[in-house]
């Protein structure tokens, strides 16, 4: 039987480069609220990414994606949805697309995946609020929530592994 290797994905590297900006705040899916109580994120924040579109270099092992980043934050207290913390998330991804002693950057995936060198990182889409068609302007399905979109181009290799 066919071993079965770990590879590295888009939405690992992407994870794991924000991380290196925002901290532990990062992931595909915003953790479950909890049944009483405030979120643990609500504090700090939290980002989610996926993988939009984008490609692979035909000669060389880089891929070339463009990841969406959605930067949550909640006021669990208050109707009001923080837009600056949700705001200050974005704003820090983007500087660190302009720190260019950040890029490239040599990145550790999760357990039994090989590392990942980020080459480049740069926003493809300012950070906004999204807008919901003939709805104006929307936070998230709770009104106490906040949620800033944008876009990353990322040029990524594997490092190790076969």
């Amino acid at each position: 039987m066919a071993t079965i290797l770990k590879r590295a994905t888009t939405d690992l590297v992407a994870i794991a480069w924000i991380k290196g900006l925002v901290g532990d705040i990062v992931a595909t899916t915003v953790p479950r609220l909890p049944k009483t109580g405030i979120p643990a994120w609500a504090e700090t924040g939290f980002v989610t990414v996926h993988t939009s579109s984008g490609g692979a270099n035909m000669y060389v092992p880089m891929r070339m994606p463009v990841v969406l980043v959605d930067c949550w934050a909640a006021s669990p207290n208050s109707v009001k949805p923080p837009w600056n913390k949700a705001t200050a998330l974005a704003e820090t991804i983007v500087a660190g697309c302009l720190d260019h002693q950040n890029n490239p950057r040599l990145l550790t995936l999760p357990a039994g995946y090989p590392h990942a060198r980020v080459l480049s990182a740069y926003t493809v889409q300012e950070p906004r609020r999204p807008v919901i068609p003939g709805g104006g302007e929307a936070s998230a399905d709770l009104g106490s929530w906040a949620r800033i979109v944008l876009a990353l181009q990322l040029h990524w290799i594997s490092v190790g592994g076969a």
